[in-house]
Formats: C-alpha cells, sequence, structure tokens
C-alpha cells in the first residue's frame, strides 16, 4: 500500500462510527478489523473487489447482521444494544429489491409509507412525490413483477427515500440502470444530503463514487486499505498523468521509450489502443518537455492529454498492493 492512503479518522461528529469489526461465516473472513468513520451530513463511498466485505458491513450497520468482534455505532446508537433506534434513524436499499410483486409500484409505496406511520392522506402524497422523484408515473399502476430490472430498483429507492431518512444505506443503487435513471438517483441523494442526511454508498461505479462521495474507504479482504476525498486519493497516487494516442502502431514502442527517458517514469503501455501513458509531477512542464521531444524524433501522436488519475486507477493501485 502507498504512503499517504490510509489517513487518520476524520474530525467532527461520526453519524457512522465502526471499529474492528470482524465477521465469520464458517471458513470465510469477510471481515477481519474493518474501520469506518462517516462524519454527518456527508456522502461516504465504501468500495471494493466482490467479496471484499462491502455488504456484509453495511448489513451490520443497518442491524440485519451481527458482527462477531468490535463495536459499531450509527446516529449515536450502538448497532447491538439499540438495534431498534438505530433502525429508526436509517433508511436502506440493499442489492436486491425488496418490493412486493403483487401490489402495484404506487400501492408498495403508500404500504410502507403507512408502516412509517404516515396516515392515508401523507401516504398518497408522499407516494406521489416519489413516484414522480424517481420518473415511475408510467409504470405506477402495474404490478413490479411485470418491471425491468433498473424500473424494479428505482421503486426500491423510492421506497427507502420515504421518511427522508437521517442516515441512508445505499448498496449498490444504480446497478443495472440506463444512465439518465443514474443521474435522477444521484440528484435524489444531493438532495437529501442537502437537507442534512447522512449516506454510506457503496457502488461498481466509480464514476458515481467520484461524482457522489465527500470521503471513500476502499475495503479488501475485510479491512480498510485506503481512504480518503477522492481528490486526495488521487493526488497521493502520484499526481497528473499525460497519455499519448500514437498515429502508427509501430511508434509505441518507441514513444514509450521516449516517454520514459524524459520524465524517468515507468509509462503503462496499451498497444492494443495505441495509448501510452506516464506520470507528469511538474504538470505543463512535463507536458511541453514530452511534446517537444516527440516533435524533435518526428513520431506521430493523434492526441496528447494532461489529466489527473481516475478513481479506477487509485482502485487498481491500492487493490493491488495487497493482494498475494
Amino acid at each position: 500500500m502507498r504512503a499517504g492512503l490510509l489517513a487518520g479518522r476524520p474530525r467532527g461528529q461520526l453519524v457512522v462510527d465502526a471499529e474492528g469489526l470482524t465477521k465469520r461465516f464458517g471458513a470465510t473472513l469477510a471481515l477481519d478489523g474493518f474501520d469506518l468513520a462517516v462524519p454527518e451530513g456527508t456522502v461516504c463511498g465504501l468500495l471494493g473487489p466482490n467479496g471484499a466485505g462491502k455488504s456484509t458491513a453495511v448489513r451490520i450497520l443497518s442491524t440485519l447482521l451481527r458482527p462477531d468482534g468490535g463495536h459499531a455505532s450509527v446516529a449515536g446508537f450502538d448497532v447491538l444494544r439499540d438495534p431498534m433506534q438505530v433502525r429508526y434513524r436509517v433508511g436502506l436499499a440493499g442489492q436486491h429489491p425488496a418490493v412486493d410483486g403483487v401490489l402495484t409500484g404506487r400501492e408498495n409505496l403508500e404500504m410502507f409509507a403507512r408502516f412509517y406511520r404516515l396516515g392515508p392522506a401523507a401516504a398518497r402524497r408522499r407516494a406521489s412525490e416519489l413516484i414522480e422523484q424517481f420518473d415511475l408515473a408510467e409504470a405506477a399502476g402495474r404490478r413490479p413483477k411485470g418491471y425491468s430490472g433498473g424500473m424494479r430498483r428505482r421503486l426500491d429507492l423510492a421506497i427507502s427515500f420515504i421518511m427522508a431518512p437521517p442516515v441512508l444505506f445505499l448498496d449498490e443503487p444504480t446497478t443495472g440502470m440506463d444512465p439518465g435513471h443514474r443521474l435522477e438517483v444521484w440528484k435524489g441523494v444531493r438532495a437529501l444530503v442537502a437537507e442534512g442526511a447522512t449516506v454510506l454508498l457503496t457502488t461498481h461505479y466509480l464514476d458515481e463514487a467520484d461524482q457522489l462521495a465527500d470521503s471513500i474507504t476502499v475495503i479488501d479482504h475485510g479491512r480498510a486499505i485506503a481512504r480518503g476525498a477522492p481528490e486526495e486519493l488521487k493526488s497521493a497516487l502520484g499526481g497528473d498523468r499525460i497519455d499519448v494516442l500514437v498515429s502508427e502502431p509501430g511508434d509505441v514502442p518507441e514513444v514509450a521509450r521516449l516517454l520514459a527517458e524524459v520524465t524517468g517514469d515507468s509509462p503503462e503501455i496499451h498497444e492494443d489502443t495505441r495509448w501510452v501513458g506516464v506520470a507528469a509531477d511538474d504538470r505543463v512542464a512535463t507536458l511541453a518537455r514530452v511534446a517537444r521531444a516527440l516533435d524533435e524524433h518526428g513520431l506521430a501522436v493523434r492526441d496528447i492529454v494532461l489529466r489527473r488519475p481516475t478513481l479506477d486507477e487509485v482502485f487498481v493501485q491500492v487493490t493491488k498492493d495487497v493482494r498475494p
């Protein structure tokens, strides 16, 4: 693991606070001393490979699963000693939509609103608001068993938003959605946070974490291996990058050699797409040296880009550092 990628715990009031969580399923150690700290009114992105422990952590924090060790509190209440107090304060959208397939979409929303003790008129009003927010008008009168996967997901998310909970756990909330509906979910999450909600988001879409998260925790093998704001994690990876799209496939090795010579860094080479990438610690000065060297050696390129590292690159690097 690179230095600086596992920073200290954030300051301020913590709405989600977990230390040393462990959980074993038979021979599988799902959580191995997992720590998480989420300040009030922020979005924390929880990233990790399949099987890293993300969903197990969410299930423990939402009181659906008991940890074997460690402790955790949500909204100031211990998940083991005060589970009902935690449940009153959280909304949860799990990986699999938990809707009634017999009732219509509207009836599902009204039923869950009544579970939250809204009166009949208030339940109908809240259902209508969520149907509009999540673009469910055309499907509201139909049963969810006939919905597409993405539409069922949107209904499930709408249910989790009914009471605008102060703490919201979203476990891969936009899986199966098209880009337009993903944006609608993002808009809903931002609206809740603007009103003071705290959100824990697990996702496989790193652009989603980049768009929504104030902080990110990367989990692998049941342990937190990196944490920080998106820009902090990108900076810790080594500053900016220069990507060069080479015109001729046969020039890729020579361009890679030249970039290594100019920057002193080992370039990343993608021969199939003719891209060569290299670190650029001093940004524009490095870009100028690379462009001048390419011109002097008569190497034609189709594009040259100075950019920040992506969360994808951070994710690949930090998980690679801790894997055998």
